[in-house]
């Protein structure tokens, strides 16, 4: 196994614990009696572990390593969904949720870093693949799990084989791990304990948020729009979900050698005009095949928009690579999170259909701002200012 191949299992084992997990939902929900809302503040818990783990842990990565890193965090967020399905009551089982979410989110730092790390040392990019491996595993894990909900295996059953597939398989593949070096000419500042997002990552977080909202949007509602505005059948309404999936995770798988033909800039910018049209085809369809080509287009359209920004974030040379990461992903986090409630808001008052049109200017504002992910001008030989001007 090659050595980023190594980082593209640790993305590929959190997806399957957190794909697995949040599939049994609902029986977890009825295991400990709890309405929607309680729910979601169980989830909003997590969520708060999560956004804790991208700001405060970029000090402890970097201490640690990419091989101690991928198996604290991908065993700990494992280990933590696995004991959740054994609490007796939700409410023991709350400081497991922000600790699974604390874990997930010091992941997510790691695979990030050590991904656009093996980029340079290829020379070719990776990142898009890279996350095109977590929605290959969060789909094969979810169809997994809906068979298992129709054999009515436990969720305490189910989740208890997840964690031993990945320690077994962890522990083969991670041991192997090493920390690549970092970026040449990175910046080689301390890191700082907290990691926000400056003035000029801003437009990269705009970027990288505009795709995760309509990926929330389409993953959170697409079922309950074709139940809606079509009436539509149950298998139909999931086949919304299912073809945005699939198509999520073919672009990401597919797209790094585009990318390097083209460079990020002109890939981005195509991206998000399909998903402008993805989503005004799922606003105004007049017919659910139209609605699920709409989703289907917006689908690619999301799958590398996010990856390319994090590339970005981490080739800046203003701070260290982790710090920008993890403000990136603080910022993307809390839309990804906080969007979908925001527009089941605007579709109660405003209907369903007009949700989705909501999401298209904010798609189109970050397709007005994608030069930001041009790469900066190389240094001219023999111009004293340039060389200057790229240290």
């Amino acid at each position: 196994m090659k050595p980023h191949h190594r980082i593209f299992f640790i993305q590929f084992a959190v997806a399957l614990c957190v794909g697995a997990f949040l599939s049994r939902l609902p029986d977890l929900q009825r295991k400990f009696g709890l309405t929607e809302g309680e729910l979601g503040l169980l989830l909003a818990v997590m969520s708060s572990g999560v956004l804790c783990g991208l700001t405060f842990s970029v000090r402890i990565i970097e201490r640690l390593g990419a091989r101690t890193t991928a198996f604290v965090t991908v065993f700990g967020a494992s280990i933590s969904f696995a004991v959740i399905a054994w609490m007796p009551s939700a409410l023991s089982a709350m400081p497991l949720f922000f600790i699974a979410g604390l874990f997930t989110g010091a992941f997510e730092i790691n695979a990030n870093i050590e991904t656009d790390r093996h980029e340079a040392l290829l020379g070719r990019r990776i990142m898009s693949r890279a996350h095109g491996m977590w929605s290959l595993g969060f789909c094969m894990t979810a169809l997994v799990a809906a068979g298992m909900r129709q054999a009515a295996v436990s969720i305490e059953l189910h989740i208890l084989l997840v964690l031993l597939t990945i320690l077994i398989t962890g522990s083969v593949v991670f041991s192997k791990i090493e920390t690549a070096p970092p970026r040449q000419g990175a910046h080689t500042g301390e890191n700082p304990r907290v990691a926000f997002p400056t003035i000029g990552l801003l437009p990269l977080c705009l970027i990288g948020a505009a795709p995760l909202l309509a990926e929330g949007a389409s993953v959170d509602w697409a079922a309950i729009y074709m139940r809606d505005v079509f009436a539509a059948a149950p298998f139909v309404g999931g086949l919304s979900v299912t073809i945005f999936s699939l198509c999520i995770a073919v672009g990401r798988l597919g797209m790094d050698p585009v990318i390097d033909r083209f460079n990020p800039y002109p890939v981005a910018t195509v991206l998000l005009a399909i998903v402008v049209v993805g989503l005004l085809m799922v606003a105004t369809a007049a017919h659910p095949v139209i609605a699920l080509i709409g989703f289907g287009l917006t689908g690619i359209g999301c799958s590398s928009v996010y990856p390319l920004a994090i590339s970005a974030a981490a080739r800046r040379k203003d701070r260290p690579a982790p710090v920008n990461v993890a403000a990136l992903g603080q910022t993307t986090f809390i839309v990804f999170f906080a969007g979908p409630p925001l527009l089941g808001f605007i579709a109660e008052y405003f209907g369903i259909r007009f949700s989705y049109w909501a999401v298209v200017p904010v798609v189109v504002t970050a397709l007005l701002i994608t030069k930001a992910l041009a790469p900066a001008p190389m240094p001219v030989a023999g111009d004293p200012e340039s060389v200057q001007a790229h240290g």
